[in-house]
């Protein structure tokens, strides 16, 4: 997306939390969808309340990783693809357009996606509705333990969407927004490329175990927020409801953290909008364009370090072929790479 002119210096964000309602006890798919429904109609009198309290200069909500569907549970991949995703153009998507617009926000949310160009897999797509209801950004996450993403089919990807489109920024009226999915946050690399391609916000869908400062996930929001000087929203569920996973296993700990690294809002557990602070833009910028020991984005070397990127030990890119996944797979795919890391005696 091209600059906007008509940017503003600041405004607050919400880091909504919400209980996630799981489908996958839906015998098909238009029980499925009619439960997402749902989901997305208790969310418009819940953005409603949270505006009418923080105010009118509430333009970005962020939602949840798994809010509308939660996660596969034992389904393969064709399986899960065929009864909770979302096609590219899905009429609930609209249904999240229409919230965008008649609430005047940006909305940022996470659904598993369809692609045409991908038969039986689907991708983790966080996304954002700009106030007129279009979606100014789609990022599919790029590193997961049981989900397929870009890097596994990456060849391909790359000649359809490009390296903008693996690492999306959309440049908007409040700011540039990128996006970071749940334990990526933890990967340093997808929050430099955002930010190494102008990112200032860093919104993080998540569904995580709520824990303390010294927890890797806390200490990675910070970590990702002071070496990029970048915002960092992050959006925890409020619980994973009607799922044989103890419902209170995620929940908690949204939080907003400054390019500082100084976190402005947190909540506890439960559903809440206690995670809601100002974004100053203009004070992000002018620290970005300030030169001193502090200004870590500028002081970065990437030239450096790309030959060491380039190792062929690691995680492979490309090991998804057409037809079905065994769920197997992505274990399998692990276990070879720490076999092959540990032959390279570098674990």
């Amino acid at each position: 997306m091209n600059a906007n002119s008509d940017r503003i210096d600041s405004f607050r964000a919400l880091a909504l939390q919400v209980t996630c309602h799981a489908v996958n006890h839906a015998t098909d798919k238009t029980e499925v969808r009619s439960l997402i429904k749902k989901t997305i109609a208790r969310l418009d009198p819940q953005i409603a309340a949270a505006r009418a309290f923080i105010g009118a200069d509430c333009r970005l909500v962020v939602l949840p990783e798994y809010w509308l569907t939660s996660f596969p549970m034992g389904e393969s991949v064709s399986g899960w693809a065929a009864k909770a995703c979302l096609e590219m153009d899905d009429p609930l998507y609209d249904d999240l357009a229409k919230i965008a617009q008649k609430h005047h926000i940006f909305l940022a949310g996470n659904a598993y996606e369809l692609d045409p160009n991908f038969p039986n897999l689907y991708f983790q797509n966080c996304f954002v509705f700009d106030p007129a209801g279009a979606m100014v950004l789609r990022y599919r996450r790029l590193n997961s333990v049981y989900t397929p993403t870009p890097g596994d089919v990456w060849d391909k990807y790359l000649d359809l969407y490009g390296l903008e489109g693996a690492f999306p920024v959309a440049k908007t009226e409040i700011g540039n927004l990128a996006a970071i999915a749940s334990d990526e946050i933890l990967f340093p690399e997808v929050a430099r490329s955002l930010a190494m391609r102008g990112a200032e916000i860093l919104l993080h869908p998540t569904s995580e175990v709520y824990g303390d400062a010294r927890s890797p996930k806390e200490a990675a929001k910070i970590s990702r927020a002071v070496e990029n000087m970048a915002y960092v929203i992050s959006a925890n569920t409020a619980g994973i409801a009607n799922s044989p996973v103890p419902i209170s296993s995620v929940d908690g700990g949204s939080k907003i953290v400054d390019y500082r690294g100084i976190v402005l809002a947190e909540t506890g557990s439960g559903e809440s909008m206690a995670a809601y602070a100002e974004i100053d833009l203009a004070a992000l910028r002018r620290d970005r364009r300030r030169p001193g020991i502090k200004n870590l984005l500028s002081r970065h070397r990437a030239s450096l370090y790309t030959q060491s990127y380039d190792l062929p030990h690691f995680y492979p890119a490309n090991n998804m072929q057409s037809g079905e996944i065994p769920r197997q797979h992505f274990i399998e795919t692990q276990q070879a790479t720490i076999e092959g890391l540990k032959k390279q005696g570098l674990i």
